[in-house]
């Protein structure tokens, strides 16, 4: 059996991000970096600059005035933020190579967007600092299941498969089938990337949030919002009419889930137009 890492390193010159991405990276880790630098580099890429506006520009930030330049939204939003948005909107590109058959990536990535829009709503509703800031961790949360459907995508469609017809969890037939599962196989594609460390523990330890240590409030909040995206995924006559969180995401969180429909009827409103700014079709535009 191949392991998470093996598996990633097949493919990687499959999924390989912009150059812009690595631009972006490097001058926010550097601690001498300005803002006036990353804008610098930001308006290298027209394409990039063109669609980080329009994002900033709709609903899901909702600023007041209009936002007209690259360097007034890299000062509204920050070093991180910028970065976390680069990273939402050149992430479809680096799958453009996929030769994948058997899954249905316009369904996958309107489920992605939805989980990204809940994790920011759910952080939010708890009072979370820079609730926008979980929007990334949310988009990336399946990502491991793109990396299996290019690699051994007979087997992971079977697991899919086996686990609706046993009504088990589909990491754990993972796990059993081929030996690793689509959280530990998103999390080292994420660390090769090079990408903040409370992401990729988000990915890893979404499944249970308290082995996530220090990042257990992102694990959580991301573990939320999978769960709210899994099950408004199922059709009506099988969903259970309960949504069953992990207790320990609930505690860090502190989440009220008596809030889950009416914030999901939100995510929902905003989803159509959403997908349409990060989708990879409107990406590649």
């Amino acid at each position: 059996m191949a392991s998470a890492q093996e598996l990633v390193q097949s493919c990687s010159n499959v999924f390989t991000l912009p150059e812009i991405y690595v631009r972006v990276r490097d001058v926010v880790d550097n601690p001498e970096s300005t803002m006036e630098d990353l804008a610098k580099v930001l308006k290298m890429d027209p394409g990039i600059s063109a669609r980080m506006l329009k994002i900033v520009n709709s609903p899901l930030y909702g600023f007041p005035k209009q936002v007209d330049t690259v360097t007034r939204a890299v000062n509204l939003l920050g070093m991180q933020a910028v970065r976390d948005l680069v990273t939402a909107t050149t992430v479809g590109r680096s799958f453009s190579g996929m030769t994948v058959q058997i899954m249905d990536l316009s369904a996958y990535w309107r489920k992605s967007v939805l989980c990204a829009l809940m994790a920011g709503k759910i952080a939010k509703a708890c009072g979370i600092e820079e609730s926008e800031r979980f929007f990334i961790e949310g988009l990336l949360r399946d990502i491991g299941h793109l990396v299996l459907y290019q690699t051994i995508p007979e087997r992971a469609q079977s697991a899919l498969i086996e686990a609706g017809n046993l009504g088990e969890p589909l990491a754990e037939v993972e796990q059993s089938n081929f030996g690793c599962d689509y959280t530990e196989v998103g999390a080292e594609l994420i660390h090769s990337w090079g990408m903040p460390m409370q992401i990729e523990q988000a990915i890893r330890h979404q499944l249970c949030p308290d082995d996530a240590g220090d990042y257990a409030l992102h694990a959580s909040i991301v573990h939320l919002a999978g769960v709210v995206a899994d099950h408004n995924e199922l059709h009506p006559a099988v969903a259970p009419q309960e949504v069953s969180f992990h207790a320990s995401a609930l505690q860090t969180t502190r989440f009220n889930a008596d809030e889950r429909p009416m914030l999901l009827q939100e995510a929902l409103d905003q989803l159509q137009d959403t997908v349409k700014l990060f989708s990879p079709v409107a990406m590649a535009a």
